[in-house]
Formats: C-alpha cells, sequence, structure tokens
C-alpha cells in the first residue's frame, strides 16, 4: 500500500508539472497609434522577438490604431487591456471620462525633436519667427510640444508658418527644402539625413518637456488582471533595456524581425542612438513616470484649451508595476 501511495504520488507530481509546462500562455492584444513596422516601436518588436513576452506567460498580437488617443479609446471601452501611447494622452481622453492610465514611459525625456536644416542658420526657438515649419498633424503630441516650446520663448503660433503634411511628408518637405524646420520623432530626423540634408537639433533646453512613448492600461485591467499588465510593462522595459545596452546588435534583432529593415541596419542604430541619447536617457528606473512632468503638461494642456478641465494627477498615471520591476532587478 506504501509503495501505491508513493507511486501515485509522483504520478500526480508528474501531472502536475506537465500540466504546468503546456499551460496556454495569455493571450494579449496590444494596440499600437500606428503600424508596428516603425523603429518607434522597437522596445516592443524586440520584446517580441527575443521572447520576452513569452516568458511572463503572455502572447501578445500587436494591432494598429488610428494614433494614440484612439488606442487610448478603445482601450477605455474594453476593447484591449494595453496599448501604446504618448505619455502626454491620458491627460487628454481623461478630460472626456476615459478610464486608462499611464502605467510605464520609455524614456526621462520627450520623444519630439525640432530639427532645423543646418544652412538656414536657425540657432534657437526664437529664430523659427517668420519661418515655416512641417509636423504630421494638427492634433498630434509633437505639434503641442511645438506650441508649447515656441511659447516657452516668446512665440506664438502666429509667428510661423505651421504646415500639417502626414507621417511621410513631415520629413519628405523638410528635406526638400520646402520648410526649414521640423517638430517629429528620431525616425525622421534619420529619414531627412538619408535625403541628404544637413540637420540640426534644436537643445533639449530649449523644447518643451512633454512625455515619452508610454504603456496605458485601463482601470479594470490594473485591477482585475495586473499579472497581465505588470507582465507587459516588464518585459517590453526589457527590450528597452536591450536597445541602450547594444543599439546595434538591437538594430540587427529589430531587422530579424522586420524584414523590410535587412540592409538598412546602419540607418536604424542611427535612430535607436538617438532615442537612447535624447529619449531614454538618465531614465532611472527605467519606465518611471515622473509626477512632476506629468502635471507641467497637464497644466499646459488646461492653459491652451486642449482639455477643458484638469485630471487630478493620480489619475493619470501609476508607477506600481514599474516599481514592482525595479525591486526584481536588483534582486
Amino acid at each position: 500500500m506504501f509503495k501505491n501511495l508513493i507511486h501515485a504520488t509522483f504520478f500526480c507530481a508528474a501531472l502536475g508539472a506537465g500540466l504546468s509546462v503546456q499551460a496556454a500562455p495569455k493571450e494579449v492584444t496590444y494596440l499600437l497609434p500606428a503600424p508596428p513596422n516603425s523603429p518607434a516601436f522597437a522596445p516592443w518588436i524586440i520584446a517580441q522577438q527575443k521572447g520576452y513576452y513569452a516568458q511572463q506567460g503572455l502572447k501578445v498580437t500587436f494591432v494598429a490604431g488610428k494614433g494614440g488617443v484612439d488606442v487610448a479609446k478603445q482601450i477605455g471601452a474594453g476593447n484591449a487591456l494595453v496599448g501604446g501611447a504618448i505619455g502626454d494622452t491620458p491627460i487628454i481622453v481623461r478630460a472626456n471620462g476615459v478610464p486608462v492610465k499611464a502605467v510605464a514611459v520609455l524614456g526621462a525625456s520627450g520623444v519630439t525633436m525640432i530639427a532645423t536644416d543646418e544652412q538656414a542658420g536657425i540657432g534657437s526657438i526664437k529664430d523659427l519667427k517668420g519661418k515655416t515649419l512641417t509636423v504630421m498633424s494638427y492634433s498630434d503630441t509633437t505639434y503641442y510640444a511645438l506650441l508649447a516650446s515656441m511659447r516657452k520663448a516668446g512665440l506664438s503660433k502666429t509667428d510661423v508658418e505651421v504646415q500639417a503634411a502626414g507621417p511621410s511628408g513631415v520629413w519628405q518637405l523638410f528635406s526638400a527644402g520646402k520648410s526649414q524646420a521640423m517638430a517629429g520623432v528620431p525616425d525622421w530626423v534619420v529619414n531627412a539625413e538619408d535625403a541628404g540634408l544637413k540637420v540640426r537639433l534644436m537643445p533639449r533646453s530649449e523644447v518643451f518637456e512633454s512625455m515619452a512613448q508610454a504603456i496605458l492600461a485601463s482601470e479594470e485591467a490594473i485591477e482585475k488582471q495586473p499579472e497581465v499588465v505588470g507582465g507587459v510593462v516588464k518585459a517590453t522595459l526589457m527590450g528597452m533595456r536591450d536597445i541602450i545596452a547594444d543599439p546595434k546588435q538591437a538594430a540587427a534583432t529589430f531587422a530579424e524581425a522586420v524584414p523590410s529593415y535587412k540592409g538598412k541596419e546602419a540607418s536604424l542604430e542611427r535612430v535607436l542612438r538617438l532615442y537612447v541619447e535624447h529619449v531614454y536617457a538618465n531614465q532611472q528606473p527605467l519606465g518611471h513616470i515622473d509626477p512632476a512632468r506629468l502635471d507641467t503638461v497637464r497644466k499646459f494642456y488646461v492653459s491652451e484649451g486642449i482639455v477643458g478641465r484638469e485630471t487630478p494627477l493620480d489619475e493619470l498615471y501609476t508607477n506600481r508595476f514599474v516599481d514592482a520591476d525595479d525591486v526584481a532587478a536588483k534582486q
């Protein structure tokens, strides 16, 4: 009888282990604000390519939304648990009752860069007066960051001519000499350089302190499925760490995942280095949302009438998953 009990115990243990190994990963739809083949989404794509989501027991499928505000609305409506947008986005949508929060932001600095034609003799934001600038759209966060940067320098939007040109036109018009400056992301800066333009970047000190890309989650997901939200945050930050540690290798990994970048690894590496130097730099711990920075952005959106009311700060973000990841990384 004792022998049979031992056999039964070993059988149950083996069966339990087998079930554990074969347990299906949790399927998660992650909404991105644009198609996932952009270098801007490298932390996510690299995390997927290197199996970091799978390590968290997640099977992540990326689906393109129609911009960050649309992503937030879809998450708030329950059509997805998590998604990506600029860290400013909760300020906009919470004012309209959409129940989402930022749960991580990928960088201590804003993702917006203001680039000028080196031959135009523009050395500061004040020098933009009377010039033509391109932006992706008049509702894009990079446009709001441009307006705030000009206001910081004592300029209004009537002091310049701003053209909304779409995600390709924003750098194409700039590189063709049809505008003297551009507000955009690192990807477009390298695109303009590859088109033959000598680009000068405005000093970070002159550019408004908006936010980097963020991971958003619904309040319901944060409360009821924290292991999923935490797993997405942890895996994505692992992808970000890889980029910071070795942009060249990260470019190669991205090109493996997105074959259209095969043979373009050198340009891709330059894009990733811009993110590392200008966006990701000096963030401790990685993913941490700075309440003071978020508050500054919130006040600007209200003062400009972009949102109608000032949402309480603690309704816009949580660092609980970032703090947990940082503790785990140090153990």
